[in-house]
C-alpha cells in the first residue's frame, strides 16, 4: 500500500496537528528497519509532542482503516516496530517521569522514557527500575514493557512484568482505560471485556497449565496465565505486557521501583571446555548470584579487537579460555559478597577445575572487585551483540533462535547438539549472555542475501525448536516475538492456546488496528520478501575516493561498510561517550549515526530512487553530522560515519560544485599565506559595522559569530633545542600557525626544554606551508587533499624513515595522518609517516613512562578544568593528556564529562548549524565552564572547542603546550 495512493491520510493527519507527519522516502525508510534482519517500509511516520497528539494521530488512521505501530528506540530484535503501517514514534517528546513516589517505590512513566535516562532521574531517591537490558542505552520502557524484557539480573529482580503495577493505554476504538490489579479500585476496563478475559483464563487454565514452559525466561505467545485465578493476583497490566504493541497503545505505565545496587564482589570464572562452564552454571547458581553471565572465546577475541574494549578485557582474561562465566553477588553484607566469592572458586575446585588443570580440566577465578573495572566489564558483556556484529564478512550473526531458554540441567547438552545443527547447515555461531537462568544467546553467521543461507535458517530454526520443546524450554526468552518466532506457536503452545490467543487479539482489537502480523496471524519468519536483503537487493556501481577494502560490496568495500549498522541503536546514548552529539540535540533519527547509515544503504541500492547519494534529502541527512568521528570508537560495529561522509560530500561536489561558504573553509590552507600578510583587512569583518551581516549573507558565515583572528605574529618555522638532543619534528597546522601561533612557540619550548631537537619539515617546492589536507576532506574536495597530502608526504616521509616522531599540536589535523591519509594514499611512505604521527601529549606521555623525559616543571597550586577533543577521544589518547598534565607537580585535573563541543571546525561557523552548535555546546561542556572557579585553568586542545568555550562561557581556555610552558623552572 504505497503512500502515494494515501494522499487523504497525510492531509488529514497534518490538517489534525499531531506533531510531525511524515511520509517522504527517506524518512519512511529510516523506520524500516529495527535491530532485527527484516526490512518493512511504513506508510508514514509520526513523531507526536504530547499523548494528545498521538491519541489524534491514532484516531485518524482508525478513520482511514490505516493500521498504526507504536516504536520506542527500534532496538528490537525480532521485528516488532516495523509494519506496512504509520509508525507512532514515542522516544523524542513522550519521555516524561510522571510520578515518583519514593516511599512507595513507584513511579509512573510515559512510554518514550529511555530506561538509563530513568534511572538516572531516580538515582538521586536511591531506587533504579531494575530490569537491566544491555540495551539500556536507548531502550524505552514502553518497548521494554511491549517485549517484556528480562535484564541480566532477573535471577533476583525478574523481568519487565514482574515490575510493572499498571498501564494506562487506549483502546482500539479510542476508549482510555486503566488496566491493572483487579483489586485495584482505580482499575477502568470495561466490565464486559474483563468478562470476556477471565473467561478465556478459566477455560485455557489446564491448556496453560500443561503447555506454558516453567521458565522464568518465557515471554512468547500473550500472556494468558496473568488471567488464571489460582495461579497469582489477577493484574490485567500484564495481559498488555509482552503484546508488543497489538492489544493496545500505552500512555503510562507504573513501575515498581527497587533499591540501588551497593557494592558488588564480581568473580570472572575462566573455563578450558565451553561444555564444563555450562555444565557448571546450575551449581553456581546455587551459591545466590544476581546474575551469571557466559562470553564464549569467539566474543572474547573480537572484544579484543576493538579498541575500547581491548584494556578491559586484558585487565580480567587470563591464558586461553574457551569461555568465562561471569558470577557477581550483591549482599548488603560486604564480608558475605567475598565469602560468596571464596566458595565460588572453592565449586570449581569442586568440579575439577582449576589452574593447574588441562584441557577441560583448566580454570579457575579472577576477582574483579575494582569498580570501575566491572562497569567497563559490564559494558564489554552488554556490548555482546554489537560485538558479534563486528565481523566485516559478508555473512553476519543472525537473530533467530538466540532467544531459548532450557532448564539449567539440559543447558549443556542443549548448547552440544545446536552447535552440531549449526555445524550441519554450514554455519557457526558464538555464545554469550544470560547463563544464569539457561538463555544463551547465539547467532549462526549466515549470508540472508543467499537462497541457500535463507534455507538454512529455517532449518535451523525447525531443529532448535523442537530440541527446545523437548527440554520443555522456551523457544522465546527475552527479545519476544515478532516476525522471527511467532510463526511458531502452534508447535510451541498448540493450537488450543493459539486460538485462545487470536480470541484476546481479536477482542482486544477487532479492526486489526495496532501492530498486525505480530503474535498472531504472522507471516511466515523466512519471507525473503521483508528481509533487509531481499530478493533483488543490491548496491549501485559506484566509485569511491578512499580505501574501504577491509569490506566487501561495491565501491572496493563502500556498500559493506555502511552494511555494518546492524540498527542496533548504541548510538542514540543520551549521556555518556560522545556519540552521537547533534542527535543528543534534536532527538531526530535522521541526526543519529544509525539513521544516517540507513539512509545510505537504502541510497546506494536504489531503494530510495535515482540519485539518491547526491540528492538534497542526503544532503539534509548529513548536515548535523559534524565528523566526531566518535562512533568509528564507540560504534561497536565499526560505522565510520565521518569517512562516508567525506565520500558523499566528493559525490556531490563533483556533481554541484561548492558553494562560496564551502570554497573559503576548503581552501584556507591555500590562501592563508597571502591572508596573513593583511590581518587588519582580514579582520575588518568583525569590527566594521555590518560587515558580519553581509558575510553571513553572502558566504553564509553567521553574523553571531565572531570568526578566529588573523595575527600579523604568525608562527615562523624555526629549529630549536640543543644540537645533540634527538630529533622530533613539530608540524605547524594551519589553524595554530595563523590564529593561535602561541601554542606553538609554547610546545616548541616544551620540546627544546626536554631536551630534543625540534625540527619543521619545509615544502620541496620552497613555498606556501605544508598541510595535512584536512579542510578540503570536510568539503569533499578529494582530489585537493590528495594533492596537499602528497606535497606534505615528501617532506615529512624522510623523518618518518629515521623514525622521528611527527608530533602535532591540533588532533583533527594530526589524526588526519593516521586516519584519513592512509584511507587515501594506499602507499609505504602514507604508513610510514602514519606510524610516527603523534599528538604532543602522547609524547611527552610515551617518552615519561620510557624514563627518557627530562622536563622540569614548577609547581601550579591550580585547578584545571580539561575538555577533550573529539578526536582525541576517538583515538582514546584522553589518558595521554591526563599523564602529560600530570608532569606539572600540584596541579588538580578534573576532566569534563562531554559530548562534541558544537564548534566541529566550521559547523558551529555556519548560519543553517550555529543554533544546533551552541545546543550542543550547552549538553554539558559550556555549563561546567560556567561553574568552574575563575582561578581554574580551562584546557581545551581543539582550537573549534577554545572557540566555543569564549563564545558559550566568556572564559579562555588554553592548549596543554601553553600551561606546560608556563610551568617550566
Amino acid at each position: 500500500m504505497p503512500a502515494l495512493l494515501m494522499p487523504a491520510l497525510e492531509r488529514r493527519l497534518k490538517a489534525e496537528q499531531v506533531g510531525e507527519a511524515h511520509f517522504d522516502a527517506f524518512t519512511r525508510g529510516r523506520y524500516a528497519t529495527d535491530a532485527s534482519h527484516y526490512q518493512v517500509m511504513p506508510l508514514g511516520v509520526v513523531i507526536p509532542r504530547t499523548m494528545e497528539e498521538a491519541e489524534r494521530a491514532i484516531a485518524v488512521c482508525r478513520g482511514e482503516g490505516v493500521p498504526v505501530t507504536p516504536r520506542g528506540g527500534g532496538t528490537s530484535q525480532a521485528g516488532q516496530t516495523i509494519n506496512q503501517s504509520v509508525v507512532i514514534d514515542c522516544s523524542r517528546h513522550l519521555d516524561n517521569l510522571l510520578e515518583l513516589d519514593a516511599a512507595g517505590r513507584r513511579c509512573v512513566v510515559q512510554p518514550g522514557i529511555v530506561l538509563d535516562e530513568l534511572n538516572r532521574k531516580l538515582k538521586s531517591s536511591g531506587l533504579w527500575f531494575p530490569v537491566d537490558i544491555s540495551t539500556a542505552s536507548r531502550a524505552t520502557i514502553g518497548g521494554m514493557a511491549g517485549n517484556n524484557s528480562c535484564g541480566a539480573r532477573s535471577l533476583r529482580y525478574g523481568n519487565t512484568r514482574e515490575n510493572v503495577l499498571s498501564i494506562d493505554a487506549m483502546m482500539s476504538n479510542g476508549t482510555p482505560a486503566h488496566f491493572g490489579s483487579l483489586g485495584d479500585s482505580n482499575v477502568d476496563v470495561p466490565s464486559d471485556l474483563v468478562r470476556d478475559l477471565l473467561a478465556i483464563g478459566a477455560r485455557e487454565a489446564d491448556e496453560i497449565e500443561r503447555r506454558f514452559p516453567k521458565l522464568q525466561r518465557r515471554v512468547g505467545g500473550y500472556n494468558l496465565d496473568a488471567l488464571v485465578p489460582a495461579r497469582n493476583d489477577i493484574n490485567l497490566a500484564h495481559l498488555l505486557v509482552g503484546s508488543e504493541g497489538t492489544l493496545a497503545f500505552s500512555t503510562r505505565i507504573e513501575l515498581k521501583l527497587s533499591p540501588l545496587l551497593g557494592r558488588r564482589a564480581v568473580g570472572a570464572c575462566h573455563f578450558g571446555s565451553f561444555h564444563e562452564a555450562m555444565k557448571a552454571a546450575q551449581h553456581i547458581v546455587a551459591l545466590g548470584p544476581i546474575a551469571v553471565e557466559l562470553i564464549d572465546r569467539t566474543m572474547l577475541g573480537l572484544a579484543a579487537e576493538i579498541a575500547m574494549f581491548k584494556p578491559t578485557v586484558a585487565a580480567f582474561l587470563r591464558g586461553d579460555p574457551e569461555a568465562i562465566l561471569f558470577v557477581e553477588f550483591a549482599e548488603e553484607d560486604w564480608d558475605e559478597n567475598l565469602r560468596r566469592l571464596k566458595r565460588l572458586g572453592e565449586l570449581l575446585g569442586d568440579l575439577g577445575i582449576s589452574w593447574s588443570g588441562n584441557g577441560a580440566h583448566w580454570g579457575g577465578v579472577i576477582e574483579v572487585l575494582d569498580p570501575k573495572l566491572q562497569t567497563s566489564t559490564n559494558e564489554v558483556r552488554t556490548a555482546g551483540l554489537n560485538i558479534m556484529m563486528s565481523m566485516k564478512e559478508a555473512g553476519k550473526p543472525v537473530s533467530f533462535v538466540e532467544d531459548c531458554a532450557v532448564p539449567l540441567k539440559h543447558l549443556a547438552d542443549y548448547t552440544a547438539r545446536l552447535t552440531d545443527v549449526f555445524e550441519k547447515n554450514g554455519a557457526r555461531g558464538t555464545w554469550y549472555a544470560h547463563a544464569a537462568v539457561g538463555c544463551l544467546h547465539v547467532r549462526p553467521v549466515l549470508n540472508l542475501r543467499l537462497e541457500k543461507d535463507v534455507h538454512a535458517m529455517r532449518a535451523i530454526a525447525e531443529e532448535a525448536f523442537a530440541m527446545v520443546r523437548e527440554y520443555k524450554g522456551s523457544h522465546s526468552g527475552e527479545h519476544g516475538d515478532g516476525i522471527v518466532r511467532s510463526e511458531f506457536h502452534e508447535k510451541m503452545f498448540g493450537s488450543e492456546l493459539v486460538h485462545a490467543f487470536e480470541e484476546v487479539k481479536h477482542r482486544f482489537d477487532p479492526q486489526n488496528l495496532f501492530n498486525p502480523g505480530k503474535i498472531v496471524r504472522a507471516p511466515k519468519f523466512d519471507d525473503r520478501s521483508l528481509l533487509r536483503y531481499a530478493p533483488g537487493y543490491h548496491a549501485e556501481t559506484m566509485t569511491t575516493a578512499l580505501d574501504w577494502s577491509a569490506y566487501t560490496g561495491e565501491g572496493g568495500g563502500f556498500q559493506g561498510a555502511v552494511e555494518m549498522c546492524n540498527n542496533n541503536g548504541a548510538c542514540r546514548a543520551l549521556a555518556g561517550g560522545v556519540m552521537c552529539p547533534s542527535y543528543r540535540v534534536t532527538r531526530e533519527e535522521r541526526d543519529v549515526t544509525r539513521g544516517r547509515a540507513n539512509t545510505l544503504r537504502l541510497a546506494i541500492t536504489g531503494q530510495l530512487g535515482s540519485d539518491a547519494l547526491t540528492s538534497d534529502a542526503m544532503a539534509d541527512t548529513l548536515e548535523l553530522c559534524v565528523s566526531c568521528k566518535a562512533c568509528r570508537r564507540e560504534c561497536p560495529t565499526g560505522v565510520d560515519m565521518a569517512r562516508m561522509k567525506i565520500e558523499v560530500q566528493r559525490a556531490r561536489a563533483e556533481k554541484f560544485g561548492l558553494s562560496l561558504h564551502d570554497k573559503l573553509v576548503g581552501y584556507l590552507p591555500r590562501y592563508a599565506p597571502t591572508a596573513a600578510r593583511y590581518p587588519w583587512l582580514m579582520n575588518l569583518r568583525d569590527r566594521l559595522p555590518g560587515a558580519a551581516k553581509l558575510s553571513q549573507a553572502i558566504a553564509g558565515f553567521s553574523a553571531q559569530r565572531s570568526l578566529p583572528k588573523w595575527r600579523s605574529d604568525w608562527f615562523k618555522d624555526a629549529d630549536a633545542g640543543p644540537e645533540t638532543g634527538r630529533d622530533v619534528v613539530l608540524f605547524a597546522d594551519t589553524f595554530n600557525r595563523y590564529f593561535e601561533p602561541e601554542n606553538l612557540d609554547a610546545a616548541r619550548a616544551v620540546l627544546a626544554t626536554a631536551g630534543y631537537r625540534v625540527c619543521f619539515a619545509v615544502p620541496r617546492d620552497g613555498t606556501r606551508p605544508l598541510c595535512c589536507g584536512r579542510t578540503f576532506l570536510a568539503v569533499g574536495l578529494v582530489d585537493e587533499a590528495r594533492r596537499e597530502i602528497e606535497r606534505t608526504l615528501k617532506a615529512l616521509t624522510p623523518f618518518a624513515e629515521r623514525g622521528v616522531p611527527i608530533i602535532g599540536l591540533e588532533p583533527s589535523c594530526l589524526f588526519s595522518f593516521r586516519d584519513e591519509v592512509p584511507a587515501l594514499i594506499k602507499s609505504d611512505t602514507a604508513r610510514k609517516v602514519a606510524d610516527q604521527a603523534v599528538l604532543f601529549e602522547e609524547f611527552l606521555a610515551s617518552e615519561a613512562k620510557a624514563g627518557r623525559l627530562d622536563l622540569p616543571c614548577k609547581p601550579a597550586k591550580k585547578r584545571a578544568l580539561l575538555h577533550g577533543h573529539c578526536h582525541q577521544k576517538s583515538f582514546d589518547v584522553m589518558p595521554a593528556v591526563q599523564a602529560a598534565l600530570k608532569l606539572v607537580p600540584d596541579l588538580e585535573v578534573e576532566s569534563i564529562e562531554s559530548s562534541c563541543c558544537g564548534m566541529a571546525g566550521s559547523f558551529g561557523y555556519h548560519t543553517d548549524t550555529i543554533e544546533i552548535s551552541r545546543a550542543m555546546g550547552e549538553l554539558s561542556l559550556l555549563p561546567a565552564v560556567r561553574k568552574a572557579s575563575v582561578d581554574a585553568v580551562v584546557i581545551a586542545d581543539g582550537t573549534s572547542c577554545r572557540h566555543q568555550i569564549r563564545d558559550g562561557a566568556g572564559r579562555e581556555a588554553i592548549h596543554v603546550a601553553r600551561l606546560l610552558a608556563e610551568c617550566l623552572e
